[in-house]
């Protein structure tokens, strides 16, 4: 592209049509007659013309160069993956939304390489969120009003080989079973049952009448195994005193040969969240302060397990980075009840 000084004396529709407009041109009343951006055509050049002014600034396109509407355009659909759409245009930017409830997916990694092309933005919410279908996941432009078509090529290869630089991973409707502590009085479970059945509806997912059993090991794996046998998936223990070693629970765990990936997270509210492994099924420990309504790290790890993604020892382990989960990143949480903060239930 070719930057150019016109003056208006020498200005006449063949200088103006198709050049690139640099500023908003306003007329005599101060209203703006033609938009910065626009790409000139006949009807705008002689509006240009009828307009008071000494010099205006175009571009003047090249072989080669894109305008940032076609461009951000093609950068909108290189950067969509599984479960995104382009939403639409509007203040020179491209919105893009998810075609579904699930786990949003950034791939960083080639986000920032796109990204750290000249006149290329693609911004996003935060990887590991759980949003809804329609909600705005990411925006993109190009800052530039001309752009190479082989910046745009480039970015397009990028994100072709990672498959969209944002994906949104559907949640996939799992059989959930729970086994909590007899100990709780008929508030308290009910409370509990609650609380859970609301998560477990708002990913699609069934859950199992709530076991309530405790007092030894052989106790809690019977329990565990029955639920297994009626299905469930994926196995949640609440209640557990889950920093005394000899607690049923793990006894039980152990009588299955239960494998314990982790015990204790990073982070806080939850930081006493656990996770096992038993013939290969996930079995979450709830940290107690989760049993009823407030989020906590059990809230970050679930929508993980339901969206088929594998978490360990590791996965836990990178809940530090961003552990202290304060009102201010409610974002991070499933939004499980229509107006209320993410995370909040009834």
């Amino acid at each position: 592209m070719k930057a150019i000084a016109q003056r208006r004396e020498t200005a006449t529709p063949e200088t103006l049509v198709d050049r690139v407009l640099c500023h908003d041109v306003r007329d005599g009343a101060g209203k703006v007659a033609v938009e910065k951006g626009a790409r000139l055509t006949a009807k705008t050049a002689a509006t240009l013309l009828a307009t008071p002014w000494d010099e205006i600034h175009l571009l003047a396109m090249e072989p080669g160069d894109l305008h940032e509407e076609e461009a951000g355009r093609r950068l909108a659909a290189a950067a969509v993956g599984d479960g995104v759409t382009v939403k639409g245009y509007g203040g020179g930017q491209w919105t893009l939304a998810a075609t579904r409830r699930g786990l949003l997916t950034i791939r960083r990694g080639p986000l920032a390489d796109a990204n750290a092309l000249e006149g290329v933005s693609v911004f996003t919410l935060f990887d590991g969120q759980p949003v809804e279908s329609g909600e705005t996941v990411a925006k993109c432009k190009v800052t530039p009003l001309v752009i190479g078509e082989n910046t745009i090529r480039t970015v397009e290869t990028t994100a072709r080989g990672a498959g969209g630089l944002v994906t949104v991973r559907g949640f996939r409707p799992a059989t959930l079973g729970a086994v909590a502590q007899e100990r709780l009085d008929a508030t308290q479970r009910a409370r509990f049952e609650t609380a859970l059945q609301q998560k477990a509806e708002w990913f699609g997912s069934r859950l199992l009448p709530v076991r309530f059993a405790g007092g030894a090991p052989r106790v809690i794996a019977d329990e565990l195994t029955a639920l297994q046998r009626a299905g469930a998936e994926v196995l949640i223990v609440a209640g557990a005193s889950a920093l005394d070693p000899l607690d049923p629970v793990f006894g039980g765990l152990t009588l299955l040969g239960a494998r314990m990936e982790r015990h204790g997270a990073p982070a806080h509210p939850g930081s006493l969240l656990w996770l096992a492994i038993w013939e290969g099924r996930p079995v979450l420990g709830m940290p107690t302060c989760g049993m009823f309504s407030q989020a906590t790290t059990f809230d970050l790890v679930l929508p993980r397990v339901l969206a088929g993604e594998h978490v360990d020892n590791r996965t836990i382990a990178e809940l530090g980075h961003g552990g202290l989960l304060s009102r201010d990143v409610s974002y991070r949480f499933p939004p499980y009840r229509a107006n209320a903060a993410r995370g909040e239930l009834q």
